[in-house]
């Protein structure tokens, strides 16, 4: 096997700005879709199901075009980068258009769209660091990607406060500031992806590796039967980070679903009815979340140093446990400054979950299902976004009294229990020893 070279800090960071202008859509997405729901009328309720676009399309998108890129070579476009410039197309385009919804449910059907692009464009990049990049340099360039996920929703975040207090107005049923964002974030997506893809080359295949991928039948379902055979020589960890992220990412969906909402009682004491009070709490909300991304990018390459130090899962679980006690303070604040105390527990648990538990995993897959492997670990995240757009709308009317405050405490406890689990995943750590 021809080893890797040693790439440079520049040349790391170059391979993953793509991943600014990608987070930057999602940070719109968690968010300005769901008020932006409210403005055209929606119940609380309805949120959940809303929101099924994103895990549906990632469930269906990124184990696919992971198994159709670990199968792709072009000599001048390379295995990854056709994916990423595919996805940021699709997304830019449905990032021009969201702010002209004038319906739920065009809103909606865009949101599948945007989705559907960011999730091409996503799972290939996951591959791409274990492609080009040796053990050593690997908790760097995951890492690097969590950096770029906090700097590209920090702007999310921020275009969401700064934005309502220069450009007023309305066009349609939403506020001009909509606009405003969703039209950077279109700039941000394709400028980021560009930059990416001209300044990184991939490592080609080897002449025996070249001929097998030549000699391999293209079949519209060869892709469906790798997913299922990865699937069932899945390594045990694999099995074991599936429940932990089971209860963190349903956490993280009850979250970014209700936040707004939970400040908007808690601070201001109003609803989306009130479009103007609750303008500002989501103004304020875009503010605090963008602190969190702050603190995710400031804390996520200290946490490669402990990741080595005291091994992934440890930290892992020591993150979601500071995460989850942000949650559970976060809907009892009434004065809006404090909301950034509470939340940047959430910042320290986001770093860890963009790039650490692919350090648990990485090296028990064989390098040839990198694209395949890192799609089936999306599965696992989205898999639990799917049960929470079905399951959680009703526990929220039922159970919660349809109170946004009650479910980010809902989601404390659920991060919690992934802290807990996270403790029994047994791991193989450089020394090859199990844990």
């Amino acid at each position: 096997m021809l080893q890797k070279p040693k790439l440079s800090f520049w040349q790391i960071l170059n391979m993953n700005v793509g991943f600014f202008g990608i987070q930057y859509s999602f940070g719109l997405q968690q968010s300005a879709v769901t008020p932006i729901y409210d403005f055209l009328g929606a119940s609380p309720d309805q949120i959940p199901l809303l929101h099924l676009a994103g895990p549906v399309t990632g469930l269906l998108v990124q184990p696919i075009i992971g198994a159709l890129s670990d199968k792709t070579w072009h000599p001048n476009f390379g295995r990854r980068k056709p994916y990423f410039l595919i996805g940021a197309i699709m997304c830019s385009l449905a990032l021009i258009a969201f702010p002209y919804s004038s319906t739920i449910w065009m809103a909606a059907g865009l949101l599948w769209i945007l989705d559907a692009g960011n999730n091409t464009a996503m799972e290939p990049y996951r591959a791409l660091i274990a492609d080009n990049l040796d053990e050593e340099q690997q908790p760097l360039g995951f890492q690097m990607q969590s950096f770029f996920t906090g700097f590209g929703q920090v702007l999310a975040n921020l275009s969401l406060f700064i934005f309502p207090l220069i450009i007023v107005g309305s066009t349609g049923s939403l506020p001009n500031w909509v606009y405003a964002s969703f039209f950077l974030g279109a700039i941000c997506s394709i400028g980021s992806i560009l930059w990416s893809i001209s300044k990184t080359k991939e490592i080609p295949p080897t002449t025996e590796e070249l001929q097998k991928l030549k000699a391999e039948k293209k079949s519209i379902i060869k892709p469906l039967l790798e997913i299922g055979a990865a699937i069932k020589d899945m390594p045990r960890v694999m099995w074991q980070l599936a429940l932990v992220y089971f209860f963190q990412w349903y956490a993280l969906f009850c979250y970014w679903q209700n936040s707004s909402k939970s400040v908007a009682l808690s601070v201001w004491n109003t609803t989306p009815e009130n479009k103007e009070l609750y303008s500002e709490a989501v103004s304020w909300t875009g503010l605090v979340n963008g602190w969190y991304n702050v603190v995710t990018f400031l804390v996520a390459f200290a946490l490669v140093g402990f990741a080595k130090k005291y091994n992934a899962k440890r930290v892992h679980a020591f993150c979601l446990v500071v995460a989850a006690l942000g949650f559970l303070a976060f809907p009892h604040i009434e004065n809006k400054n404090l909301l950034f105390f509470a939340i940047t527990g959430f910042g320290i648990g986001w770093a860890s979950m963009m790039g650490i538990p692919y350090l648990m995993v990485v090296s028990q897959i064989p390098k040839e299902r990198y694209g395949v492997y890192m799609g089936i670990i999306n599965m696992m995240i989205v898999i639990p976004m799917i049960i929470q757009t079905l399951s959680f709308g009703y526990i929220l009317k039922n159970f919660l009294n349809n109170d946004p405050r009650h479910a980010i405490t809902f989601a404390g406890v659920f991060l919690l229990i992934a802290a807990f689990f996270t403790l029994f995943i047994k791991i193989k750590t450089q020394a090859n020893t199990n844990e």
